[in-house]
């Protein structure tokens, strides 16, 4: 069995768009008329760009290859150009390319995938989602803590069992830097709500972008520590992770991150510095579902944690779930809410979840197919990127 064809679906995400704007989907079509579905996540250009980027890979290194050869079609396109460095635009298209193929053989022998990578350990998958507005909302779920409580009831009702949020203001091109006292305190009052509103019923998880310096993070950490939040995500930007450690040291609170990093190289110094308890790799950069698992295996090895990351598709989500099924050191996978929504109406059958949890599919490959007719329906036209930060330093 040989590829021999890519189609690429760039879908603009409607309203209320949790996700983001659009997502990047590929397929990878076979001689023997099997076809393996990817998405690709996140890069700083615009997603027809992005298309261009994909059909120039796949044409180079991946068209007449067989797709059980995912070592050899990895180190190929990781190589490519005399590179063999964590690019992440180039990550992000390898890991697209990776989880078709991987979907491409397990549709090959009927197994999902996590059958393929070790067998099933969990036999359900803890789930956490974002506190989000809704139509109606007076004021801002983000900045408002007596709305963010509010609504943290009503995802306790819904099964949820962990909520994340993020209170501590805009990220920009210049950070990191210092919270202003504005922010710390907004902060300090929104765990201090949430974690009266929840009890025990829920693990409060403190999200953030890379804000902070280190001793930033550390002036707003001490006042989150009463609070026992699960974790205190990317507090500060993901480039150095000796001073991320720094943080790791000072704080009670574990660390989580990894949502902009790329590959074992990238993990593996976070690993060796200490700098977290709780990996967040996301499937559509990180370098695909076998190059995860491989940093999962570092992972262990270390006592760490596993929460891949998903703020994209739906089919990043698949990829995240036959990672997190097959891996003893899986804590708890990022959902979009409760996986309704466009998230499923993209698929031709949606995620399964029920009361807190993500039930692993028993369909080959994935486990899920893309609905054609509604990704071609809504072509992404706007000109924004998938995310972006401020490009002004924030002032105090």
């Amino acid at each position: 069995m040989k590829i021999i064809d890519v189609k690429t679906f760039v879908v603009g995400n409607p309203p209320p768009g949790f996700g983001g704007r659009y997502f990047v989907f590929l397929k990878l079509i076979t001689d023997a008329g099997i076809e393996g579905l990817g998405e690709v996540y996140s890069l700083p250009f615009h997603p027809h760009v992005v298309e261009k980027m994909i059909k120039d890979v796949v044409e180079r290194c991946v068209i007449g290859q067989e797709p059980y050869n995912i070592e050899r079609i990895w180190r190929s396109v990781y190589s490519s150009g005399f590179t063999q460095h964590p690019d992440l635009s180039m990550m992000g298209i390898l890991s697209g390319i990776e989880m078709a193929c991987w979907d491409i053989v397990g549709k090959d022998v009927n197994k999902p995938v996590y059958k393929l990578l070790g067998g099933q350990v969990h036999e359900k998958l803890r789930s956490y989602t974002y506190i989000y507005p809704k139509p109606g909302d007076k004021t801002d779920v983000y900045a408002d803590p007596f709305l963010a409580a509010e609504r943290a009831a009503e995802y306790l009702a819904m099964g949820f069992t962990a909520l994340k949020f993020d209170p501590a203001g805009p990220y920009s091109a210049y950070d990191g830097r210092q919270l202003s006292l504005t922010e710390l305190e907004r902060s300090e009052t929104f765990v201090r709500m949430l974690r009266e509103a929840v009890g025990t019923k829920a693990d409060l998880l403190f999200g953030t972008h890379g804000q902070m310096t280190a001793a930033g993070a550390l002036r707003l950490a001490r006042r989150l520590e009463p609070y026992d939040p699960l974790w205190f995500e990317e507090p500060m930007p993901p480039d150095n992770p000796r001073e991320m450690a720094k943080v790791a040291r000072g704080t009670s609170i574990p660390i989580a991150t990894g949502e902009r990093l790329a590959t074992k190289y990238d993990f593996v110094r976070l690993l060796e510095e200490g700098a977290a308890a709780i990996l967040q790799m996301n499937l559509g950069r990180v370098g695909g579902i076998l190059e995860a698992k491989k940093i999962a295996s570092m992972a262990e090895a270390y006592h760490v944690q596993i929460a891949p990351h998903l703020y994209c598709g739906p089919v990043v989500g698949a990829a995240n779930i036959q990672l997190a099924t097959c891996s003893p050191n899986f804590l708890i996978q990022e959902s979009i809410l409760d996986w309704t929504g466009f998230h499923s109406e993209i698929l031709k059958k949606p995620i399964q979840w029920q009361d807190g949890y993500i039930i692993p599919p028993t369909e080959p490959g994935l486990g899920v197919e893309l609905n054609e007719e509604v990704a071609l329906k809504h072509p992404y036209t706007g000109t924004a990127l998938h995310l972006d930060m401020t490009h002004h330093p924030i002032l105090p």
